[in-house]
């Protein structure tokens, strides 16, 4: 699946989500069955190219400076946290995303971000994006148990894991924080 076109379904779920898709916080958040039901409209295999190229996004997105921008934003910020915040990450859209990619500092301008600042309710990441992408590929009638081996064959060559890209600043040190992420440290830490 190309890029634009992957981008373009999450748009498409963004825009049934209305007003309400920027916080996975809400225990009745929109966001997920929204791309559930655009997703369920594709083909099985386009669902597993969808879940493919979901693996390749978020990888491109497994920087230290991102992983220290989530710690500032969520208090802390292990593996698998990182990995909620990518995935919720890549809900925020296209435009948010790439640009906290390239500029994590660019988190700190978002609402959610602030409110989360302030002590209010907020959440950016989200727990996986296979629930609602394997409820698609069901709902469009592949087999249940066939996703995660279809995902993997499909996959194969194409999903690598490493180590974080980017510069590793020490999360913990106030000081390096408010070098690299200035307007995040100033919302968090200041």
């Amino acid at each position: 699946m190309d890029i634009d076109t992957w981008w373009g379904l999450v748009g498409r779920a963004r825009e049934a989500a209305g007003d309400r898709a920027d916080d996975r916080d809400p225990p009745d958040d929109p966001l997920p069955g929204a791309l559930t039901d655009v997703l369920a409209a594709l083909e099985p295999a386009e669902i597993v190219d969808f879940a493919v190229t979901a693996y390749e996004v978020t990888a491109s997105a497994y920087r230290w400076p991102l992983w220290n921008a989530a710690y500032l934003i969520e208090g802390g910020c292990g593996d698998d946290g990182f990995m909620d915040f990518r995935d919720g990450l890549v809900l925020l859209g296209r435009e948010v995303f790439t640009r906290a990619v390239a500029d994590p500092d660019s988190l700190a301008g978002l609402p959610v971000v602030i409110r989360m600042s302030r002590g209010q309710s907020g959440w950016i990441g989200y727990e996986s994006l296979n629930g609602p992408v394997q409820a698609a590929y069901g709902r469009a009638g592949g087999a249940a148990d066939g996703f995660h081996a279809a995902v993997e064959a499909a996959g194969r060559g194409r999903i690598r894991a490493g180590e974080p890209g980017g510069k590793n600043g020490d999360a913990e040190d106030a000081d390096a924080m408010r070098r690299q992420l200035p307007r995040l440290a100033a919302l968090f830490l200041d």
